[in-house]
C-alpha cells in the first residue's frame, strides 16, 4: 500500500469521524432547543418543529450521522485488515451514497440558514417581523447547530471527493 493511500484512508476516517461528531450535536443542539415567552398574557414556545427548514436540517444530519458511522466502521475494517477497496460495484455504492449526503446537508444547510436570516432580519416587504427579537437563545443556539452542520456538509462534499478518487483509480492505474 502506497503513501498516499494510507493518507487518504487516514484522512477518510477523520472527515467520517468529523461528520458523526458534529452531526450528531448540531441535530441534538436544534432538537433540543427551545424557548418560552410570555406575550400580552400568552405563552408562546419555540421549537424546532415550528420551522420545516430545521426539521429538515435534523433530519439530515441525523441521516449522515448514521451514515458515517456505518462507513467509518467500514474504513476502519478495512485499515485493520490491509484490504482494498477492489470492487467496482461496492465503490460505485459508496461514492454514489457519498454525494447523496453531499447534496442532502448542502440543501439542509442552505433551508436552514434562508430560515435564519429570515428569522434573524424579518421581511418588511412581507411584514414578517423579526423573531429572533423576541427568542434570542433559541435563535443563537440554532445557529451554533447551523454552523456545525455547515462543517458536516463541507465534510461531506471532502468525503465524496475522496469516494470519486478511490473509485476512479480502479479504472486508471495513476501510480505509473
Amino acid at each position: 500500500m502506497s503513501s498516499r493511500e494510507n493518507k487518504v484512508r487516514i484522512a477518510e476516517v477523520a472527515l467520517r469521524g468529523v461528520v458523526f461528531g458534529f452531526g450528531l450535536v448540531s441535530a441534538l443542539l436544534i432538537a433540543t432547543d427551545s424557548q418560552v415567552r410570555t406575550i400580552f398574557s400568552v405563552e408562546k414556545k419555540a421549537r424546532f418543529t415550528d420551522m420545516k427548514a430545521l426539521m429538515f436540517l435534523v433530519v439530515a444530519n441525523g441521516l449522515a450521522v448514521a451514515y458515517s458511522l456505518i462507513q467509518g466502521f467500514r474504513c476502519i475494517i478495512n485499515m485493520v485488515k490491509g484490504g482494498l477497496l477492489l470492487s467496482k460495484p461496492l465503490a460505485w455504492a459508496i461514492f454514489s451514497c457519498d454525494q447523496i449526503m453531499a447534496y442532502v446537508t448542502v440543501a439542509a444547510v442552505a433551508a436552514a440558514a434562508q430560515t435564519a436570516v429570515l428569522g434573524d432580519l424579518g421581511q418588511r416587504q412581507l411584514q414578517w417581523m423579526k423573531i429572533c427579537n423576541l427568542y434570542g437563545k433559541f435563535c443563537n443556539k440554532v445557529g451554533e447547530g447551523i454552523v456545525l452542520a455547515f462543517l458536516v456538509s463541507l465534510s461531506m462534499q471532502c468525503l465524496s471527493c475522496i469516494s470519486a478518487f478511490k473509485l476512479f483509480r480502479l479504472y486508471t492505474n495513476i501510480n505509473k
